[in-house]
């Protein structure tokens, strides 16, 4: 048996779990995994090392990786983190910096997610791959599944954009539209891993996504010098990207890499699927499902995050908060400084603009204060 220096642990019940094979979530409770890595001291010396490396996997110091295991790689990771000259005063700032994962090589954050699920999991045996989507997962898992060698049956909306279809199909995905929402989908891929035996790739339904999420974290620390920005405006759907940030923080501050306090972490969701907003203002501990979730921002059309819980702990842990913001704000804000900044702005990105202008409204944060936001997908792939 192989000696990994990691473990599991549940988010719920603290359940430790056993790295072999293709784990899941925990078998105790059905709550998602957590990565610990008690054996592995980092130095100052580490910090240096890193800026040798290349992409995400400059960080596999904080990555499942043992010593000679090599990644299903595209590239991913040293997306830009970008200051927004002109869109700040636009939206009150002295200043404000975007971290632009459009850039990744399937067009958004996901392929950081997907690049180390696909790994470990092919390293633990898996021959063929299953995804619920909103879209951009989909397109991610289909291309990793392929660099793998490995097929992947990706179950999405119909109302999906035409674009990231495209996409899925064009990487090999094997590609089934459904009526309803991301938790039709799901629970259709939950059936066809039962009947295949193909793995169940759902966002926290198995634990290593999360880890290719902290690099988010990781990497916004790098590209500031190692001092942590005050706040992060980051648009929350699923929610892996928001919670492996917060657990990359609480890495780094407990190393002592970086200057500074963990960052306020704000939650950013359409207001026609907000089920995390909902939960903050009634300051409970789980989300409730969203009923008739509806906006053109397919990223956040999630009305029941199983990692609603850990974003929840995330964001209070931090001092944040969360806020909803309407299809009409976030569309005229993806256009506005797509057009002020030559960026090209998913509609997710412009729900963090739009936020972060909301919350310097409200006082959440203040205009002096160093601020990242977040494009987490390509504008391209939304429109036909």
């Amino acid at each position: 048996m192989t000696r990994y220096d990691w473990y599991l642990e549940c988010s719920a019940c603290g359940t430790r779990g056993d790295p072999e094979g293709l784990p899941t979530v925990c078998p105790s409770c059905g709550q998602p995994w957590l990565v610990r890595y008690p054996d592995r001291p980092l130095s100052l010396t580490d910090r240096a090392e890193i800026h040798r490396g290349h992409g995400m996997w400059r960080f596999r110091r904080f990555l499942p990786l043992m010593d000679g295991e090599e990644p299903v790689t595209l590239g991913e990771g040293d997306t830009p983190l970008l200051r927004l000259d002109r869109a700040a005063p636009t939206l009150g700032y002295d200043a404000l910096w975007l971290k632009d994962e459009g850039t990744n090589p399937t067009g958004s954050f996901k392929a950081r997610g997907l690049a180390m699920a696909v790994t470990r999991a092919v390293l633990g045996g898996a021959e063929s791959f299953v995804v619920p989507t909103a879209g951009n997962a989909g397109v991610a898992l289909a291309a990793y599944a392929a660099r793998a060698g490995r097929s992947a049956r990706i179950y999405a909306p119909a109302t999906t954009p035409r674009t990231i279809l495209n996409q899925i199909r064009w990487f090999g995905g094997d590609l089934e539209l459904l009526d309803g929402h991301i938790g039709d989908c799901g629970r259709r891929a939950l059936e066809f891993a039962q009947e295949t035996g193909a793995f169940p790739m759902a966002t926290l339904r198995e634990p290593y996504r999360i880890e290719g999420k902290k690099t988010l974290g990781l990497e916004i620390a790098r590209q500031m010098w190692w001092k942590l920005p005050d706040a992060v405006v980051y648009p929350a759907g699923g929610g892996t990207g928001l919670i492996g940030m917060w657990l990359a923080f609480q890495e780094l501050l407990e190393l002592g890499w970086v200057q500074g306090r963990m960052p306020r972490l704000y939650a950013v969701q359409s207001a026609g699927c907000a089920p995390v907003v909902e939960a903050v203002a009634r300051n409970a501990d789980h989300c409730e499902p969203w009923p008739e979730p509806r906006t053109v921002a397919s990223g956040l059309r999630v009305p029941a995050p199983l990692g609603g819980p850990l974003m929840l702990r995330g964001i209070r842990d931090s001092g944040g908060g969360a806020v909803a913001v309407s299809d009409e704000e976030l569309s005229r804000r993806a256009i506005e400084i797509s057009r002020l900044e030559g960026l090209d702005l998913s509609p997710e990105g412009g729900a963090s603009l739009a936020a972060a202008a909301r919350l310097l409204e409200a006082g959440a944060i203040k205009p002096s204060e160093h601020v990242v936001v977040f494009n987490t997908g390509a504008g391209w792939l939304y429109r036909d």
